[in-house]
């Protein structure tokens, strides 16, 4: 007893000792820096993160620590008793460290998920962790095959392999031998080749989760899932699934959760439903089809069930309108057909109804909200009939209900407008009348009544629907005048009530819609002029006026608005055609206003400088004379017109002229006609993978535009239409002369023209690369030295705009050489924003914005955690921009190093050898001895940029400041001489890490920053 007692001490000292050492080895993060040598400081008592017995180590918990390096061979050695390691969320990269978790003889417990971890799993697990039971390598980048070795962990009751690089063909059969295993995730490894699930994990009897969303399966689900008696959750969805499910499935008597959705699955569902504990069934986005199961109706303890997005036929069993306890119910997007069951929501408290986009028929359940807990009532695109059920009236919990596109009738309920959280109400396409009531709910934002049979006039109580966004009236019979309480609405961005019988002239004192963005009074009985307060609407983007009584001129003015789309054909105007509408791009927007005259050949409008010709007065004989003429003459065109076609019968033409929609951005001095007329392979100046870019003469003075054509087929590729929609909102809403102007888009059915200001030396990656990549191309002359950094700063300065100067920021995605433009004068301008996104910085109520996206960007300036977690952010762009202050100091390509690296990691490499920086420099740049300080700088400037932990990095302002100190003094600005010398510019990682050429991570091993 006394020996134990005077060996404790020693014993702490120890692992003290290698607690501060693993400190030390993962950067010393600020979050451990109460780990101190302090005496007074017990790591048992004192550090949060350690869990002790008997005065050892027996748990370290460093989760979300910000961590970085590697697990160093020490740490099992110095913490002998360690059962639980628990590392998750950190910046920790390497291969999987079988020599420093090997020797974890006690360990248990391992959780190294959401780092950076790379590589193939080890094939002997079972040999270096034999008494693992909880593994969670889940959120990394681990690739290969998952090791059938696996298998052979016998004690594992949790394994998580969940969303990281696996691209094997096959899942190992072997897991089937974990009898011990509870829980299983392997969801999210969507690089796995098409694996069927093995029937033998119909042997883990012991399971209760089964998790493997999203990770390419195929096949059909095993029948001897069956034989997962324990089994309370079961995940298989966004897989490709086929077949039916298995009817054993719900006989297992302890299914509670059931998740199947967004598969492909396809086959009939079972007609055998006998599990009772079932509580939640998700078999939504497959391919089911055949008609829903009246056994569902047994589970009787069912809440959730999701079957929409199927191709499921029938009728939606009485039965389960009966389940006490059914919360959601969500089968829309089907092909279902009957009549809804009149039980639902008489025996439960239904949440959620959602049955749209399929063919029911009759009218809705009339106790849909008889438990008092409907949020929504989704049903549109049926051909369901009668009216809305009255009881939805005493509903408040109800936000949203969605009718339209059916048969409804009658009117609506009074109680309905005034639901207390209702803030969407959508009913166009029915036959509903009435009147719109004074007083709606405080928070209603939507109103969609299109299509229906409303009268009377706008009430002047509409100014209590402060909260009005949108407003979708057409096709109605409301009459009356405007009132001017309508125009006090000052959240009002979509006003529609085309169609109608308004009359009157057009409100004056507008000031309240700044907001507005689409304003459509077409096909009323409007008159006046147009008041010039409509001048003052600066969102709006869409205006129709057409078919009304309008008279006087166009106000000037409406040019100075960014319109997408004008339409005031019509009606009565005079006078000129305002210059800035006078061109081709809004040829039919003023069609049918006989009094009005246009100075250049807009179609249908009368030329300003001609002369109107006057009618002259015939005797009757001439105009009979002129009829038999003219009936001859007809009678002659369809004989020759007949002849014509009979010879021609075997080649039928069909013409189809080409609808164009031009959006401009700029003061354009050029037309339409000028651009797509010279569209030919003549002009063609560059190809990619989203088009061409073509090269258009358009007079002085601009001389050239740049058009780059996205598509040109029927069918329009949803990636480009989307790439194409990203660069007209950012590029059509920015300025800064370091971001290249797009002046206009035109977009036709099939095909989307992008219009530049063009940019005489193109590419800057064709100045740094285009003469190795074609010799012979002797107009390229190697950049110099001050024209490489003058294009460095103009690129950075364009980026700090986007990140620090726009609200949201902008994050670009795709920053690279050949996305950097060089004008006659070399100066830098950003472009294409095809795949750029704007930052959600905040949501409503606190909730963290959902800044991710798919994986987009090119090879060579990826960051390497943006593959991992697809989080976009600034420091995605900082790094991209560091390869590209690499490439101007190198003269290497992004993906040129030695061997397998990339230029970043050759950088690193370089820099970590301690190689001469001479050896670095792009040969090509003159006298390189004058400018060997400035150049040193950049390039190391390039290697903090592309460091691997993100947080290191450092921001587009800081870097703009680095770049412009680079420069002589006499080019700096003013405010930026003062201090020079002073500036400490050292913002690195204290260890890095590199890729050797036989793909192992290697620390640099300096514990010294990098100095600029």
């Amino acid at each position: 007893m006394m020996t134990f007692v005077n060996s404790q001490p020693s014993f702490l000292s120890s692992e003290r000792a290698t607690l501060l050492k693993l400190k030390q080895e993962w950067g010393n993060p600020p979050s451990l820096s109460n780990w101190t040598n302090a005496t007074s400081s017990s790591p048992c008592s004192s550090w949060p993160e350690v869990e002790c017995l008997n005065g050892s180590v027996k748990v370290l918990n460093l989760a979300s620590k910000e961590l970085i390096g590697s697990i160093p061979p020490f740490i099992c050695q110095g913490l002998p008793n360690l059962e639980n390691l628990i590392l998750h969320d950190n910046f920790l990269s390497a291969p999987f460290p079988k020599e420093s978790l090997y020797n974890c003889t006690n360990l248990i417990e391992l959780d190294i998920s959401q780092n950076i971890f790379f590589g193939a799993l080890p094939d002997d697990l079972d040999i270096g962790l034999s008494r693992l039971q909880y593994a969670d390598f889940g959120g990394n980048n681990f690739s290969g095959d998952i090791p059938p070795s696996i298998g052979n962990l016998s004690t594992l009751t949790t394994l998580l392999l969940y969303q990281n690089l696996f691209n094997g063909s096959r899942l190992p059969p072997e897991i089937g031998n974990l009898t011990s295993l509870e829980t299983l995730g392997l969801a999210y490894n969507d690089q796995l080749a098409d694996p069927e699930i093995p029937f033998e994990f119909g042997r883990l009897k012991s399971l209760q989760v089964l998790w493997m969303t999203g990770s390419n399966l195929a096949g059909r689900i095993p029948d001897s899932f069956s034989n997962l008696v324990n089994l309370e959750r079961l995940d298989l969805s966004l897989n490709n699934l086929e077949g039916g499910i298995p009817g054993g499935l719900f006989s297992l008597p302890n299914l509670d959760n059931v998740f199947l959705y967004k598969n492909s699955l396809s086959g009939n569902l079972p007609s055998v439903v006998q599990s009772f504990n079932l509580t939640q069934i998700d078999m939504a986005m497959n391919k089911l089809n055949g008609s829903i199961p009246d056994g569902f109706g047994k589970l009787q303890k069912l809440e959730v069930l999701n079957l929409y997005s199927n191709q499921l036929s029938g009728q939606v069993p009485n039965s389960i309108s009966s389940i006490p306890t059914l919360r959601i119910f969500r089968v829309f997007r089907n092909n279902l057909t009957g009549q809804l069951p009149q039980e639902f929501g008489v025996r439960s408290k239904l949440e959620a109804f959602e049955v749209s986009e399929n063919n029911f028929t009759g009218k809705l359940p009339d106790n849909l909200c008889a438990g008092g807990a409907l949020t929504g009532v989704i049903a549109f695109s049926n051909n369901l009939t009668g009216e809305i059920p009255k009881s939805l009236e005493a509903c408040d919990r109800i936000i949203s209900i969605q009718l339209y596109d059916n048969n409804f009738t009658g009117r609506i309920p009074d109680g309905i407008w005034t639901l207390l959280n209702l803030t969407s109400l959508r009913l166009s396409g029915n036959s509903f009348f009435g009147e719109l009531p004074s007083k709606v709910a405080w928070n209603l934002s939507r109103v969609e009544i299109s299509n229906n049979r409303f009268s009377g006039p706008i009430p002047p109580g509409i100014s209590s629907w402060v909260k009005l966004s949108v407003l979708k009236a057409s096709n109605n019979m409301f009459s009356g005048q405007i009132p001017p309480e309508f125009t006090t609405l000052s959240e009002l961005t979509v006003i529609n009530f085309d169609g109608n019988s308004l009359s009157g002239e057009l409100p004056s004192d507008i000031k309240s819609w700044n907001s507005l963005t689409i304003l459509n009074l077409a096909r009323n009985k409007l008159s006046g002029q147009i008041p010039l307060s409509f001048t003052s609407l600066q969102d709006l983007s869409e205006l129709d006026l057409s078919e009304n009584q309008l008279s006087g001129q166009i106000p000037t003015q409406l040019t100075n608005l960014r319109l997408t789309s004008l339409n005031l054909s019509s009606n009565k105007f005079t006078g000129r055609i305002p210059s800035g509408f006078d061109n081709m791009a809004y040829q039919n927007s003023f069609s049918n206003n006989p009094d009005l005259c246009a100075t250049s050949q807009i179609s249908n409008i009368r030329n300003c400088h001609a002369k109107r010709s006057h009618t002259k007065k015939f005797s009757p004989k001439i105009i009979a004379m002129i009829v038999i003429l003219s009936t001859l003459v007809l009678l002659a065109a369809v004989l020759i017109t007949l002849f014509v076609f009979r010879n021609n019968s075997k080649k039928k033409h069909k013409r189809i002229r080409t609808t164009w929609k031009l959006v401009s951005f700029h003061k354009m001095d050029f037309t339409e006609s000028s651009i797509l007329s010279c569209m030919t392979e003549h002009n063609v100046i560059g190809t990619g993978g989203s088009g061409k870019v073509y090269r258009i003469a358009v007079g002085q003075p601009r001389g050239y535009v740049a058009v780059k054509r996205l598509w040109n087929n029927k069918k329009v590729d949803q990636n480009l239409e989307d790439e194409f929609s990203s660069e007209v909102q950012i590029l059509g809403s920015i300025r800064h002369s370091n971001i290249v102007k797009l002046l206009c888009c035109l977009s036709s059915n099939n095909s989307k023209l992008l219009v530049y200001e063009y940019m005489v030396h193109q590419s800057l990656d064709k100045w740094l690369h285009g003469k190795k990549r074609n010799p012979m191309d002797h107009g390229l002359v190697p950049l110099d030295w001050p024209r490489r950094l003058q294009i460095a700063i103009g690129a950075a300065q364009g980026l700090c705009y986007m990140h620090h100067d726009c609200s949201p920021p902008i994050v670009h995605r795709d920053v690279k050489s050949s996305n950097i433009l060089l004008d006659s004068e070399f100066n830098a301008k950003i472009a294409d924003f095809g795949l750029a996104k704007i930052l959600e910085k905040h949501k409503p109520g606190g909730q963290e914005a959902n800044n991710r996206s798919s994986i987009a960007g090119s090879m060579g300036y990826f960051a390497p955690e943006y593959a991992y977690t697809t989080r976009i952010n600034e420091r995605i762009d900082v790094y991209c921009f560091g390869v590209v202050l690499l490439e101007l100091v190198t003269g290497k390509e992004a993906n040129e190093g030695d061997g397998d690296l990339n230029l970043a990691e050759w950088a690193w490499k370089h820099f970590g050898e301690g190689d001469s920086m001479v050896g670095a420099l792009d040969p090509q740049i003159k006298d390189p001895d004058t400018y060997l300080e400035e150049m040193s700088t950049v390039f190391k400037l390039g290697l903090i940029c592309t460091s691997t932990l993100p947080s290191s990095r450092p921001s587009m302002k800081d870097v703009l400041e680095i770049l412009r100190r680079c420069n002589p003094s006499d080019q700096l600005p003013e405010e930026m001489k003062e201090g020079r010398e002073e500036i400490d510019v050292a913002p690195l990682l204290k260890r890095e890490s590199y890729v050797t050429s036989d793909n192992t991570m290697v620390s640099n091993g300096s514990d010294d920053m990098i100095q600029l």
